[in-house]
């Protein structure tokens, strides 16, 4: 789906309409300290306990794409999430 690289909409710091940049949005790397890292390393990774079965888990195809929306005015960053399931997304030039 083509999407447009500016869009107008409500900035909170603003408190009015203005114009956003948007981007898209890429998660970060996963924290190694946290509970759930730390616990499947001690299950998975450590010792000679042999391989822990991983259940099978099929990816979804299709999710809802997340953008960065950047304000022009105020640069002040939010995310705007289209509600609809698309495979792909591709930017209007």
């Amino acid at each position: 789906m083509k999407i447009p690289k500016t869009i107008k909409t409500y900035c909170k710091k603003c408190k009015k309409h203005t114009e956003h940049k948007l981007t898209q949005y890429k998660a970060r790397s996963a924290r190694k300290l946290s509970i759930g890292t730390r616990k499947n390393i001690r299950k998975h990774k450590t010792g000679y306990g042999g391989m822990a079965k991983h259940i099978a888990t099929v990816k979804k195809q299709n999710k809802k794409p997340v953008f960065t929306a950047e304000c022009t005015v105020c640069k002040a960053k939010h995310y705007f999430v289209i509600p609809k399931k698309m495979k792909k997304t591709e930017f209007n030039a």
